[in-house]
C-alpha cells in the first residue's frame, strides 16, 4: 500500500468517507472533552488500558480474561500464566509506558526506537499541560526502566586505572593480556526471526507514510496508517504495536489529550469481513467506524463510572477525616475487579479491614467462591 508524493488526496474516495468521518471527528472530541473535565478520569483510564489490551489479543484470535490480567498485573494470579496473558499484559504495560510521557515522545526518535525494541527505554516525563503525563505508571522494582545515563567521569577514573594497572604489570615482568575488541551484537535467531524480513526498511516506509499524512484530518490519517501497519507488517512479533501507535498519533496532533483511545475496542465491534476486505474503501470505512465506536464505547464507560461515584460517595457522609473509605472508591473505580488481597496491599490493611470496607460500599460480587473473593462496581 505504498502510495507516492502528492498522490494521498487523489486516492481517498471523499464522497463515501466524509459523512462516517465527520461523525467520527466528532465522538472522539466528545469522549476527550467529557474526560477531561471529569472527576472519573483517572479510574476511565485504567479500566480502558485493561480492556484494550484484552481486546487486542481478542483480535489475534485469544481469549485473555480481563480478571486474569488485572491479577496478573497486580502480581496476585491464581494460576500460572499462560503466553497469550503475558502478551497482553506487554500491550497494558505499552499503554501506559505511551500515555505516562509527553505527547509527542512515542513518534518521536527515541520513543519510536523504545517501543520497537531497537533503543533504551525511557522513564514517563511528566507534562505541565492538563492531562498529559499524570499517569505514570507505578513500576515495581523488578519492571523498574533504567533512565539515568552513566556517570561519564567514573568511566574515565576506570579507563585510568585499567591504563596504570597493565603499566605496573608490565614493569614487573608479568605478562597482560590485551583488552579484547568489542564483539559484535548477535545475531538474531533464525528460528524465532525471519531473516528476510527487513523490520528496518519496513518501518522506514510506515515512518514516511506518517509523514506524508501531517495535513490530513486526524481520524483519516490514523484510519489510513492503521490500514497501511496491516499491509506492511513491519513487525515480526508485536504486531499489536501498530494500533497504539495510531493512538499516540492522535495524541501528538492534540485530537485527545486527556487519554489514550482505545481503538482495539472499536475494532472488536467491527466484523472482520468487514476488516479484512480487500477492497481498500471498504477497509477505511471500518476503521473509521471503529474509532466511532471506541468513542461510543468510552462515553456509556464514563457515564457509568460517574454514576457509581456519586452512590458510593453518599456512603462517606459523616465519616472520620482518616478514613479509607474514599480511597477503596477511587481504586475500585481504576480496576475492573478488586480482590481483598489487593485492597490490603493497596490500602494497607488486614483482611478483616478490607473486608468491612467492602460491605460498606455494597460492591458485587464476581466470583462466588468462600476462598477467593473479588469485587466490582455494580
Amino acid at each position: 500500500m505504498t502510495i507516492p508524493d502528492g498522490e494521498i488526496p487523489r486516492t481517498i474516495p471523499w464522497g463515501e468517507i466524509a459523512g462516517p468521518l465527520v461523525a467520527a471527528e466528532d465522538a472522539v472530541t466528545r469522549l476527550d472533552e467529557r474526560l477531561a473535565r471529569s472527576p472519573v478520569r483517572d479510574g476511565f483510564v485504567e479500566r480502558f488500558h485493561f480492556h484494550d489490551a484484552a481486546a487486542t489479543l481478542w483480535l489475534e484470535g485469544e481469549l485473555v480474561h480481563v480478571e486474569d490480567l488485572v491479577l496478573h498485573d497486580a502480581h496476585m494470579d491464581i494460576r500460572a500464566p499462560t503466553h497469550e496473558l503475558t502478551r497482553a499484559h506487554a500491550v497494558l504495560r505499552t499503554r501506559r509506558q505511551i500515555l505516562g510521557n509527553a505527547p509527542d515522545w512515542a513518534l518521536a526518535r527515541e520513543g519510536f526506537l523504545a517501543l520497537t525494541g531497537r533503543g533504551r527505554r525511557a522513564a514517563p516525563v511528566k507534562s505541565s499541560q492538563e492531562g498529559e503525563g499524570a499517569l505514570a505508571p507505578k513500576l515495581d522494582p523488578d519492571e523498574a526502566i533504567e533512565a539515568e545515563e552513566p556517570d561519564a567521569l567514573a568511566g574515565e577514573f576506570a579507563a585510568i586505572d585499567a591504563v596504570l594497572a597493565r603499566s605496573s604489570a608490565v614493569l614487573e615482568g608479568v605478562a597482560v593480556e590485551r583488552p579484547s575488541r568489542p564483539q559484535a551484537a548477535p545475531e538474531r535467531d533464525p528460528l524465532v526471526y525471519d531473516l528476510d524480513w527487513g523490520e528496518p526498511a519496513r518501518l522506514d516506509e510506515w515512518r514516511a507514510m506518517l509523514d506524508r499524512m501531517a495535513d490530513l484530518p486526524p481520524v483519516l490519517a490514523a484510519a489510513m496508517l492503521s490500514d497501511a501497519w496491516e499491509d506492511i507488517s513491519p513487525l515480526q512479533h508485536q504486531p499489536w504495536l501498530g494500533t497504539l501507535l495510531v493512538a499516540a498519533m492522535l495524541r501528538q496532533r492534540r485530537k485527545t489529550t486527556a487519554h489514550l483511545l482505545a481503538l482495539n475496542s472499536g475494532l472488536r465491534v467491527i466484523g472482520r469481513e468487514r476488516r479484512r476486505h480487500r477492497d481498500r474503501t471498504t477497509r477505511l470505512l471500518a476503521l473509521i467506524d471503529a474509532f466511532t465506536e471506541a468513542a461510543a464505547l468510552g462515553l456509556k464507560e464514563h457515564d457509568r463510572l460517574a454514576l457509581a461515584r456519586e452512590q458510593m460517595l453518599r456512603r462517606t457522609r459523616n465519616r472520620r477525616g482518616n478514613s479509607k473509605l474514599p480511597q477503596l472508591i477511587d481504586y475500585v473505580l481504576s480496576r475492573p475487579l478488586v480482590s481483598s488481597a489487593m485492597i490490603e496491599k493497596e490500602l494497607k490493611v488486614t483482611t478483616r479491614g478490607a473486608l468491612n470496607l467492602v460491605g460498606e460500599l455494597n460492591l458485587r460480587e464476581v466470583t462466588g467462591r468462600g476462598r477467593y473473593r473479588a469485587w466490582g462496581i455494580v
